[in-house]
């Protein structure tokens, strides 16, 4: 089993910090800001990892069954980062998202490379794909379709708030 790297964001004074049940919140409010607008999306497509809670949250509440994931690594700590975002396999079965309207969910819009590395293959296989975050950046090269909150400073995630589990006595 691959281990995947934990930030510790425990010496950064000043950041943003999205508990269990404000994420509940931002959610349902981030769901109600699409269901508002014109664009009803098809499928949901998490941007794995730290896409994944967020799009399954959204899936729900907004009612849509079809879900998918394309895993993409950026971060490797707390503000350091791969000169690329790289795709990771297994890839996301392309064929199946032609001409679909696709509402690709990620929990930040940092830089914004990771989210239009997404956007842009998605669109150049013929999809409508559109954005939503709970978070955005004002440095983010790409302005997120839909945002629940904007900020400047490290998240802290529940979901990624703990470092990972390891086997008891161990």
């Amino acid at each position: 089993m691959s281990q995947a790297f934990h930030a510790d964001s425990s010496d950064l004074v000043v950041k943003e910090v999205l508990s269990w049940e404000l994420f509940g919140t931002a959610s349902r409010e981030l769901a109600q800001s699409i269901a508002d607008s014109d664009f009803e999306p098809e499928i949901v497509i998490a941007v794995a990892r730290g896409g994944l809670l967020p799009a399954g949250s959204l899936s729900y509440a907004l009612g849509l069954k079809l879900a998918d994931a394309i895993n993409v690594e950026f971060y490797t700590d707390v503000h350091e980062t791969l000169p690329d975002p790289v795709l990771l396999a297994p890839m996301l079965d392309t064929e199946s998202i032609k001409g679909k309207r696709l509402l690709v969910v990620d929990d930040v819009a940092d830089s914004g490379r990771t989210l239009a590395l997404v956007l842009d293959l998605l669109r150049e296989m013929g999809a409508d794909a559109r954005s939503a975050v709970l978070y955005a950046k004002s440095a983010s090269v790409v302005s997120p379709d839909y945002v629940w909150r904007r900020t400047d400073e490290w998240i802290v995630f529940p979901w990624s708030a703990e470092p990972p589990v390891t086997p008891a006595g161990a």
